[in-house]
């Protein structure tokens, strides 16, 4: 900033001189107070420069009858699972008041490495909300699955203090952290005196001492009450989460309070385009929080200046002189319903979004698995009892059951009276050709086969199924679309959405990735898929940081005890 910039914020905020915009007659949220204030807002280029006062502008927005509230801060979350780029997602949820969104690009960053980072920082120079690029802490995550890339402490430490960054995001492997791996090591060391993001679900007790003591601050994975107020008693800043599958909120909202606000704020982590179209984004999370109780001051602080606290961005999240000018107007506090938003001290609208560099995709070539037959999926077996992935609706969690299915000549099939499909991941990084094969609960599914090439967090094709068949040409569907999501049934392909942008997002407009999803979700119902949203549920199955039974392309895994099983 300039010594007559600076001058020429002063003097707007004294009143002398004509602010550059003006918000008239609104009625501000004191974000600390509580209290609700008729006042005009000043800002001087992306600054608030008058609260609490009559001002004049150069461009005035007469706000009477709405309501000024900070702009929402997203904490945590991966463009990539909103299937669009960073560029579409800024357009996309822009609208619903999130003027900040601290995002991780770890499921890119597995798929292509360093390219991922440089793609995320290139994009976040040019997005209209401040997109904030944590650098992904866990590229693969784990030694139990094949990634496309990896990322040590010398890659991360490359880009540590660049423009946009925002410390060492979500440390995804709490086993390696307690039981302090040299690797690990390496990377938290090189981050102390910043922000390091958390990733501890279920972690309790010692083990939780321990992880805190890494320097690790926040946490997104906690899914019960009881294990919210542990880690809050020791320190921990628990970001809740409503995402399109972990649905967390319901579970948490008894914990929110005005005292513990300051300690609490609000992720996706993961939201589709179409979920964001009929329900919304941190507006949803907001309005659903306080229709469950929770008290609107502790909801509006952890969505806005709980959540600036907690990342150390200390310019935003209150509406005073001074401050970063992010301002959501809203028709009504309690229902959260946006009217406009003001973004760095500039009106959001559809010229604004026009006035932002292109950027060029990347990872276009990324899909490198081998064409797959039906008998690639049969699955070896000791026995007829054997491990199964239980589905949990609305959580990433699964269940580690045992179930005894059909069994002949050392191979286990599925069992549709028990609800037991199969489901495979095949490598597609062109590293290996490894296919892993089990057995999966809770789909409902009778028929077909639904695969994706997003499967968290090595993004290998996940595939759950009913007919060998069908498993392998919707496997190779998706390596002739470039990745995406794929529908199949009968020896035909029934709905597709083509994801080429490393395999994960779309290089078209967020409506047409919206509108595409509906006829994908109506065929997988019509396999009598039961989840309200079966394509990331697939996705998840891969994710072996996350208890208790997962599986990967090298096979099923034990999360709890962290290592391969045989089935």
């Amino acid at each position: 900033m300039r010594t007559d910039d600076l001058a020429r914020m002063i003097a707007q905020g004294r009143g002398h001189q004509p602010a550059d915009l003006v918000i008239k007659n609104t009625t501000l949220l004191d974000i600390i107070t509580g209290r609700l204030t008729k006042t005009d807002i000043a800002i001087c280029g992306d600054r608030i420069v008058g609260t609490h006062g009559d001002y004049s502008g150069a461009l005035e927005i007469d706000a009477r009858g709405l309501v000024a509230v900070p702009g929402f801060i997203d904490t945590h979350l991966h463009v990539e699972s909103s299937l669009t780029t960073p560029g579409e997602f800024d357009r996309c949820v822009l609208p619903h008041g999130v003027t900040t969104a601290i995002c991780d690009p770890h499921e890119i960053a597995n798929v292509i490495g360093t390219a991922a980072l440089d793609y995320f920082f290139d994009c976040a120079s040019t997005t209209i909300m401040d997109l904030r690029v944590q650098l992904s802490s866990c590229v693969p995550a784990t030694h139990l699955e094949t990634a496309g890339a990896r990322l040590d402490a010398r890659d991360l430490l490359a880009y540590r203090g660049r423009t946009h960054g925002l410390g060492l995001a979500e440390f995804m492997n709490f086993p390696g952290v307690i039981n302090a791996d040299p690797a690990c090591l390496a990377k938290l060391i090189g981050f102390q005196d910043g922000h390091i993001d958390g990733h501890a679900p279920l972690v309790r007790g010692y083990d939780l001492n321990a992880y805190l003591s890494a320097g690790i601050r926040t946490d997104h994975e906690t899914t019960t009450a009881d294990e919210a107020m542990e880690k809050l008693s020791k320190g921990m800043t628990i970001l809740i989460r409503e995402g399109s599958v972990s649905k967390d909120l319901s579970a948490l909202s008894s914990i929110i309070s005005i005292e513990t606000a300051p300690y609490l704020a609000f992720c996706t982590d993961d939201r589709n385009p179409l979920d964001i179209a009929e329900e919304g984004h941190l507006d949803f999370i907001i309005r659903s929080a306080i229709k469950m109780g929770a008290p609107p001051l502790a909801v509006y602080r952890m969505a806005t200046l709980s959540a600036a606290t907690a990342f150390g961005l200390r310019d935003r999240g209150i509406i005073a002189p001074g401050r970063r000018a992010d301002i959501v107007l809203l028709d009504d506090l309690n229902d959260c319903r946006v009217n406009r938003v003001i973004s760095a001290g500039r009106l959001v609208d559809v010229n604004l979004f026009a006035t932002r560099r292109a950027v060029t995709p990347v990872g276009l070539n990324s899909m490198k698995a081998r064409k797959t037959v039906a008998s690639d999926f049969a699955a070896r077996a000791s026995g007829p009892t054997g491990p199964v992935i239980g589905i949990i609706p609305g959580k990433i969690i699964t269940n580690h059951l045992r179930l005894t299915l059909p069994y002949r000549d050392g191979l286990r099939s599925i069992d549709l009276s028990q609800d037991a499909i199969k489901v495979a991941v095949i490598a597609r990084h062109g590293i290996n050709d490894n296919i892993g094969v089990g057995f999966v609960h809770g789909f409902g599914m009778k028929r077909g086969a639904i695969a994706s090439s997003v499967g968290h967090d090595s993004h290998n094709i996940c595939v759950v199924g009913v007919d060998d068949g069908d498993i392998a040409l919707a496997t190779n569907r998706l390596g002739e679309i470039g990745g995406g999501f794929v529908v199949a049934e009968g020896g035909r392909i029934l709905s597709e959405l083509a994801l080429p942008v490393a395999g994960l997002m779309s290089a078209l407009p967020f409506e047409d990735v919206r509108d595409a999803l509906i006829p994908l979700r109506a065929a997988a119902k019509g396999l009598g898929v039961v989840l309200s949203e079966p394509f990331l549920q697939v996705a998840f199955l891969p994710l072996p940081v996350i208890p208790s039974l997962k599986i990967t392309d090298m096979g099923l895994v034990d999360v709890d005890r962290f290592e391969l099983i045989v089935p």
